[in-house]
């Protein structure tokens, strides 16, 4: 790294520069790539020079912002206009505008909502496990005076148990 190259990426120009990649989608590795340095690099400037981080962050939020509104849209269904337009030597002929619809995507909404609202729709559901834990206790203990009740141990009385638990 070449010293003092990050002061060049400092100034509002290439600040500017580096917002506007990463609003055109660019990944950071790729961003790195334009400035000419590594992407290690690029990660250790955002860490030590705020002003880089946030340029990042305002380009990147504004392409976010626009696949949000697609997803949304495409999950929600939407119309658009087709327009066909016949010519015939230069002229216009012929136009047709058909209104379309674009059907809501299951996908899209399954998507949405397993991200917007993962307490409600994620396919792994966390349960509170204290009252579950107790319930699972209350079943091995049935279970083990079960088998005692099947299987008796030979020569055995209900006082041998009672000073077992006298002992403890």
């Amino acid at each position: 790294m070449a010293k003092g190259k990050y002061q060049e990426w400092l100034e509002p120009e290439k600040l500017i520069l580096i917002e506007g990649w990463a609003r055109d989608g660019l990944t950071d590795v790729q961003i790195a790539h334009n400035m000419g340095i590594t992407a290690k690099t690029l990660y250790e400037w955002k860490k030590k020079y705020g002003e880089i981080c946030e340029s990042l962050k305002r380009g990147k939020e504004v392409v976010d912002r626009q696949v949000e509104n697609a997803l949304l849209k495409r999950a929600i269904g939407y119309e658009y206009e087709e327009i066909f337009e016949k010519y015939e030597d230069g002229v216009m002929t012929e136009r047709k505008v058909t209104k379309k619809q674009v059907a809501p995507d299951a996908t899209a909404q399954i998507f949405w909502l397993k991200n917007r609202k993962p307490e409600e729709w994620r396919d792994k559901r966390v349960i509170d496990d204290s009252s579950n834990d107790r319930a699972e206790q209350l079943v091995q203990n049935m279970q083990t005076i079960a088998d005692i009740l099947q299987h008796p141990a030979a020569n055995r009385s209900i006082d041998d148990f009672e000073e077992v638990q006298d002992d403890e």
